[in-house]
């Protein structure tokens, strides 16, 4: 008869890839990176790769005070940046502003005017209400670029679904915001993905950073490709011979690839999500779905008299509970009374 540590060894075991499942992921992820980038392939990709008008990282020659707003989870931020000439000095303020879950799935021009509100009270606090500025605007949901400063919507992610903003430039929504409000002005000079806006942010500092990753509320990433490889870019082919890439990488798996991996856990997240069927790879690894994902394991243990006595409660047992926070919060625990502590608030 199978022990404890044995039965829970066989509901953890799943989660644990070897070198050899690594490779045969990334072998995966590779093939379908190439059927994005080819044009005749690309409406049948999982991964899109799409091209950003983002050629090339900041050189040090740039100074000024900017604004950016970072639009991707269900906190968005408004920041003033100050960047002296050569990125040796970069001066952030910034603040964060919760977006309520009503405003997440209510209609477009719900969640562009909060932004926009959320906008003007930063732009009075830091005393810079009737300063026009630059505006580089971080959206990060799959978009089609249609220029530097025009993104059209392709589909909601991470559990925004407003209507009437998919198919739409995000660009000319914000921008009909803020005319909406009329107390304040700014230039929207740039839209990209959050992977973009962090390459570009570390590229201040090494001009030789090419990649862009977050895993964060979702998960993505982008890279400097080369132009030649790129048959869905429709810009100007000149130099530099070079295209930043959004992957949009969550979408890995959306075809079947990774089904043979995919566990009990992660096909009930999928099934109770809003987008079923979207975003596999995102839901597989992101956090948004993390704490969902401890639940349902410690849900299973406990039914099966491997912990808490096998005694569950209404709130282990009611989806979404379970905060990705918590799995934080245990991880940095060094003495098991406050991990207790954590499942005694939490459950």
């Amino acid at each position: 008869m199978a022990s404890k540590e044995e039965k829970i060894e066989l509901i953890l075991k799943p989660f644990r890839y070897d070198n050899d499942t690594l490779n045969d992921i990334m072998g995966r992820l590779n093939k379908e990176m190439e059927k994005g980038l080819k044009k005749e392939t690309n409406p049948d990709a999982t991964v899109k790769m799409l091209a950003t008008y983002v050629r090339a990282v900041p050189d040090g020659t740039e100074s000024g005070d900017f604004l950016a707003l970072d639009l991707g989870g269900s906190n968005f931020r408004v920041l003033h940046v100050h960047i002296e000439k050569g990125a040796k000095d970069v001066r952030l303020q910034s603040d964060t502003y919760a977006i309520p879950e009503s405003i997440m799935t209510g209609s477009g021009e719900q969640l562009f005017d909060y932004i926009a509100d959320c906008m003007g009270k930063f732009l009075e606090k830091i005393g810079m209400k009737n300063r026009k500025m630059a505006l580089g605007f971080t959206f990060s949901f799959p978009c089609k670029q249609r220029g530097l400063d025009s993104a059209s919507l392709i589909k909601w992610t991470k559990g925004f679904n407003a209507a009437g903003v998919e198919g739409e430039d995000v660009v000319r929504l914000l921008r009909d915001a803020i005319k909406r409000r009329g107390d304040f002005d700014t230039d929207i000079v740039a839209v990209v993905n959050d992977t973009v806006g962090t390459m570009m942010a570390c590229g201040l500092a090494d001009h030789d950073c090419l990649i862009g990753l977050i895993v964060g509320t979702g998960s993505n990433a982008c890279y400097m490709e080369k132009l030649d490889n790129v048959e869905i870019w429709e810009g100007d082919r000149g130099e530099p011979n070079q295209v930043v890439v959004n992957m949009e990488w969550g979408a890995f798996g959306e075809d079947g690839a990774l089904d043979d991996l995919l566990t009990a856990y992660d096909r009930e997240i999928d099934e109770h999500s809003i987008n079923k069927g979207q975003q596999i790879y995102e839901k597989m690894i992101s956090g948004m779905y993390m704490g969902e994902l401890v639940r349902l394991v410690l849900l299973e243990m406990t039914k099966q008299m491997l912990v808490f006595g096998g005694r569950t409660s209404p709130d282990l047992e009611t989806r979404g509970t379970f905060l990705t926070k918590y799995v934080s919060e245990i991880e940095e625990c060094t003495y098991l009374s406050g991990t207790t502590q954590i499942f005694v608030q939490s459950m």
